[in-house]
C-alpha cells in the first residue's frame, strides 16, 4: 500500500496501477472529485488490499506485475461482489474487453483515453451501467458472450498464476515461494502447460502470456495531460 487518504464522503476508490509515479498523479487527480483510500503497485497486493479496505470501486491497470489485473477483480469479486470495477489497459483487444465485462457492470477504457472518459466511465459504473470506451467497442457487445472465451483459453487460476510469474522473468525458485508450492510442483505446471499449448521455448511461453492478456509489453505511462490536462 503507498498511500491512504479520506478526504470526503461518498464512493471511496482503490488505485492499482504498477507505476508508481502515474498512480499518484492519478491519485491527485480523482481526489478532486472523489475519496481514494490507497494505492498498490501488484495484483497480489490488491487482492488484499481491497479485502482489508472494501473500497466502492478500484480503478485497476490490466498489467499488474504477481497477478494480472483481470484476475485480480475475479478473485476480489468472488469475496466481494459488490465492488466495481474500471480497468484500464494498453490493450486494444475487444476478447479482453468482454472477458472484463463477464464481471458485471465494469468501466473499460485505454491508456489513449483522455482523463474525461475516465471520469465519464466510473460515472457509468457507479450507477451500474458498463462503459467500453468507443475506441473498443465491437459493433454488438451481445458478441461478448461468445469473444470471452477466445481469450481466456483453459488454464486453471494456479496454471495462470504460473505462467504470468514466469513469463514476468521469476525464476522457478521464486514463482515457488511467491504461491507457496514446491519447486518441483511449479516445474511440473510449467511442463504441462508447455505440452498442452505447443510450447517449445520460454520465448514461447512469454508470447503465449501475452495473447492470454496475463501480461503486457512495457508500456508508456499514461501521459500526464490525460489524467491532468482535460479538467
Amino acid at each position: 500500500m503507498v498511500s491512504v487518504s479520506s478526504r470526503k464522503t461518498g464512493p471511496r476508490f482503490l488505485i492499482a496501477h504498477n507505476h508508481a509515479i502515474f498512480a499518484e498523479a492519478l491519485r491527485v487527480y480523482l481526489e478532486k472529485t472523489y475519496t481514494v483510500v490507497g494505492v498498490v503497485l501488484d495484483g497480489r497486493a490488491l487482492v488484499t488490499e481491497a479485502m482489508r479496505l472494501r473500497p466502492d470501486a478500484i480503478i485497476v491497470n490490466t498489467g499488474m506485475p504477481l497477478l494480472n489485473g483481470l484476475d485480480a477483480a475475479r478473485r476480489i469479486k468472488q469475496r466481494a461482489p459488490t465492488i466495481k470495477f474500471i480497468f484500464v489497459t494498453i490493450q486494444d483487444n475487444p476478447d479482453l474487453a468482454a472477458a472484463a465485462l463477464g464481471l458485471g457492470p465494469i468501466g473499460f477504457v485505454t491508456k489513449n483515453s483522455t482523463g474525461e472518459e475516465l471520469l465519464k466511465a466510473i460515472d457509468h459504473v457507479l450507477h451500474g451501467k458498463p462503459y467500453v470506451t468507443s475506441k473498443l467497442r465491437p459493433v454488438n457487445w451481445f458478441e461478448r458472450k461468445f469473444r470471452a472465451p477466445q481469450f481466456s483459453k483453459a488454464l486453471t487460476s494456479r496454471q495462470k498464476d504460473i505462467v504470468q510469474l514466469l513469463a514476468e522473468g521469476r525464476p522457478i525458485k521464486e514463482v515457488a515461494g511467491l504461491l507457496d508450492l514446491s519447486v518441483s510442483t511449479v516445474d511440473f505446471h510449467k511442463h504441462q502447460i508447455q505440452e498442452s499449448f505447443n510450447l517449445h521455448s520460454n520465448a514461447a511461453l512469454v508470447l503465449f502470456a501475452l495473447r492470454q492478456g496475463l501480461i503486457e509489453v512495457n508500456p508508456q505511462i499514461f501521459s500526464f495531460n490525460t489524467v491532468c490536462g482535460s479538467r
